[in-house]
């Protein structure tokens, strides 16, 4: 059973939001609208209303940091449930394409962090064994995946009692993809003493320790894989599921070969048809090497596009995902729905674009084109009942809802939406200067938002002469510089932060009480009321709270939006009288770096450069290994709290400074 277990109690608009929306979910209607507002607790109402409705829940975000977010607000609420994480699990990726202009071939090239595929594991296997699973996801979800049943079946069932040698059960292991490693014991791999076989489970953080005698099991244990110590010294029944989600039954892999062998000389003798000798010539050599690293050992780059041939799938089906392991009544929430559903509906076209240049330039066959993400009609196919979740929720998804939106408009902690003023363009950075004075004065942050990147750097420079403590943000800053930028915005390392569509979800700043937004008068993407809403939703979570758009003209796009904060803003009022609530501040703990600790041993140490910052060509060598072991410490844990980009960025220092030992 999901059991919630939090110290709060809904309040505000919560209580009813809860009821409607549980009351619709029994009742069996397929889609629903839950409008909220910043700060009102939505995952909190969700969370209540899986407890309410008890069924396996898929919560997917539009990108790995809000899921982060998500995945950590879930996992406080349901402690005792199995609340995952799935999302992508490449540091880097950089798929396979070809650029016919330039004749430039481009080869796929990656790096897989070991954390996330444990976690994407954990979740495929929380949903084979149990129904209290919540997974929060990244659209990764709806990308092939390989057959949930296949999946199922090749899991290695370990019971004591049982009859079968040793040396069998280790084939069953390699045949699911675990890897014999008496010395680097890992996760994903075995070792073997003696009629002992250890497992480290690829998707665990503890070892199975399996004993035989006369060609039995004897005796099925686990154990702390790091201090050796037991956890639990008797297991009645286990079962090991695979450490990869692509996996073939063995006598199948033949069967598989041949297939693709057909295949190949069907496109060879219609390349050579259409006068494509090169293109023959380069997907026989190609996939030659392919079929023969598969035969020498079981694996080849690229294999998932042979997964149709794996997954025995007829040309064009649809592929295996995620969704297909949950059960048919499950319940789909999509977080910034108005943002998430386009991105679903983008994401099948552009893989097919890229595959089919492949394909007929002779780099890969056909059968690439099967390994894809869903199309948005076989993604809609695969769904039961969703909860669409914005702020902002589109025309469409309240024309799917058939106008079932429950709004959630009344923060527990009374804040209101922010005060909205409109003031002419012409001395708008003199004006905005004085507004930051009067923040700063306060201990107050401040967001501003342009519409270009140069505008951006620009007034960045010209408030920094000003001895305003200020940085820009936008697409070109790194994404982990960009994580620090907004915690150091957060902690007074700024007062000022300039951006462009940056400054929109998912952004949690409770210190931020003014957003300025620079010629808010030319309509566009980046000034349409949808994104004005959610600019201005960043002013939200502070009592005194206030959005200042400097325009010429008040577009049709500002009136709905000002309209829409205007709307909000006197039902808030209305409740917080009716109530008797007085407003209070947000409070948001943060989350202290291990490094800092580390480095910063007296107090005389403050200010100093971090570990990063250092220049490691001008360090002895017993100083660069110092660094090394506390930089690999702050990587465990940046990855243990989800930071992976920070993890990535601290692995590569790592190797940086192994290179110049």
């Amino acid at each position: 059973m999901f059991e919630l277990i939090s110290p709060y109690k809904p309040a505000g608009d919560q209580p009813e939001g809860i009821e409607k929306l549980s009351k619709s979910l029994i009742k069996g209607d397929k889609n629903q609208v839950l409008l909220g507002v910043t700060g009102s607790g939505k995952t909190f109402v969700i969370s209540e209303v899986i407890q309410k409705v008890q069924r396996p829940t898929l919560i997917i975000s539009h990108n790995k940091t809000l899921a982060a977010q998500l995945f950590q607000e879930f996992r406080d609420f349901f402690p005792k449930n199995a609340v995952e994480y799935f999302v992508s699990y490449y540091d880097y990726f950089q798929p396979e394409s070809y650029l016919p202009s330039t004749d430039t071939y481009i080869e796929k090239d990656s790096a897989i962090n070991e954390k996330i595929e444990k976690l994407r594991l954990s979740a495929t296997t929380a949903l084979m064994t149990r129904k209290d699973v919540i997974v929060i996801s990244s659209v990764s979800c709806i990308y092939n995946l390989g057959s949930p049943e296949t999946y199922s079946k090749m899991a290695v069932e370990l019971r004591a009692g049982t009859k079968i040698r040793a040396m069998d059960f280790i084939t069953r292991l390699t045949q699911i993809n675990y890897e014999r490693s008496d010395i680097d014991f890992k996760r994903g791999t075995y070792r073997v003493t003696g009629d002992v076989v250890d497992v480290f489970l690829a998707y665990l953080d503890y070892a199975i320790r399996v004993e035989f005698l006369d060609n039995k099991i004897v005796r099925v244990s686990s154990f702390d894989p790091v201090t050796a110590s037991s956890i639990e010294n008797k297991i009645q029944s286990i079962d090991i599921f695979p450490a990869k989600h692509y996996v073939t039954p063995a006598d199948r892999v033949q069967g598989v070969r041949e297939q693709i062998k057909t295949d190949l000389a069907l496109r060879l003798k219609e390349l050579k048809s259409q006068g494509k000798n090169l293109e023959a010539y380069r997907l026989e050599q190609r996939t030659n090497y392919d079929l023969e690293m598969m035969q020498e050992i079981g694996y080849c780059k690229g294999i998932e596009n042979y997964s149709r041939y794996f997954d025995a799938r007829d040309p064009g089906s649809t592929p295996y995902t995620l969704m297909d392991f949950f059960p048919k009544d499950y319940l789909l929430v999509i977080d910034e729905s108005h943002i998430t559903i386009p991105q679903v509906r983008g994401m099948y076209n552009g893989d097919q674009a890229r595959k089919k240049t492949l394909i007929e330039y002779g780099f890969r066959l056909p059968s690439a084109l099967d390994n894809r993400p869903l199309n948005f009609d076989e993604f809609l196919g695969k769904v039961d009942q969703t909860i669409f979740v914005s702020a902002t929720p589109s025309e469409w998804e309240i024309e799917r809802s058939k106008g079932k939106v429950t709004e959630l408009l009344v923060r527990p902690t009374g804040i209101l939406d922010p005060k909205v003023t409109v003031l002419p363009i012409k001395d708008q950075v003199k004006d905005l200067l004085g507004r930051i004075h009067e923040r700063v004065a306060r201990h107050e942050r401040v967001l501003v938002t342009t519409l270009t990147k140069r505008m951006a750097e620009e007034l960045s420079n010209y408030l920094l002469e000003q001895n305003i403590k200020v940085t820009y943000l936008h697409s070109d800053v790194d994404t982990l510089e960009g994580t620090e930028i907004l915690d150091d915005l957060r902690r007074g390392n700024y007062d000022v932060l300039v951006g462009i569509n940056l400054l929109r979800e998912g952004l949690d700043l409770p210190e931020v009480s003014l957003v300025a937004i620079l010629d808010a008068d030319k309509e566009g993407f980046l000034r349409s009321d949808t994104s004005l809403i959610q600019t201005m939703g960043r002013a939200a979570r502070h009592i005194l709270g206030e959005v200042v758009m400097y325009a010429d003209k008040v577009t049709d796009s500002m009136k709905r939006a000002i309209a829409e904060v205007d709307r909000r803003r006197k039902i808030q009022e209305e409740y917080n009288i009716r109530h008797e609530i007085t407003p209070e501040n947000i409070s948001k703990p943060f989350r202290e770096r291990l490094v800092d600790d580390e480095i910063e041993e007296d107090p005389d140490s403050k200010g100093k450069k971090s570990l990063t910052d250092v220049d490691y060509q001008q360090l002895p060598p017993q100083e660069l290994k110092k660094a090394v072991k506390i930089l690999e410490k702050e990587m465990v844990y940046e990855a243990e709290m989800l930071n992976f980009e920070k993890a990535a960025s601290l692995r590569d220092k790592v190797r940086e400074i192994k290179r110049t030992i």
